[in-house]
Order: structure tokens, then sequence, then C-alpha cells
């Protein structure tokens, strides 16, 4: 396995989770409903996990970090929006 691959999958994890906290905070905002932030949660927590198993297997680099960029990015956008 290639060290790119390695480095590009940890900062997608670094990314990643604290945006699948976000998704979580506001589907609680919109909903109210523990069941909501619970799915919301999961399925973007599995979503997170199946990107960095794809990224560390068959996915070209550019492919790669471009994912990486735009989770990055995301992440940003919505932690300034709150």
């Amino acid at each position: 396995m290639e060290t790119w691959r390695v480095v590009a999958t940890v900062l997608l994890a670094a990314a990643g989770l604290p945006l699948v906290l976000v998704l979580m905070a506001k589907a609680r905002d919109r909903t109210d409903r523990s069941a909501t932030v619970a799915i919301t949660g999961a399925v973007a927590f599995v979503a997170l996990l199946l990107l960095g198993v794809v990224m560390l297997t068959i996915l070209p680099g550019a492919l790669t970090w471009v994912i990486v960029a735009v989770v990055a990015a995301a992440l940003g956008v919505m932690m300034l929006a709150s």
C-alpha cells in the first residue's frame, strides 16, 4: 500500500469524523428526534468508512485527493455556517 493512500485516508478521517458530528447536530436541530440523529450518524459514518476503504484500495490518486479536499471544504463551510 502506498504511503500517499494512507496519508489521504488519515486526512479524510480527520475531516470526516467531525463532519459526522456536525451532521448529527444539524439533524438534532431540525427534527429533535434521537432516532433521526442516530440514523444520520450511522449512515454518515458507514459512508465515511466505505469511502476510506475504497480510497485505500482502488481509487486513482487525483480522485482520492479531490475527495479529501471536498470533505475538508464541506467541514469548513458547515463549521462557519453554524
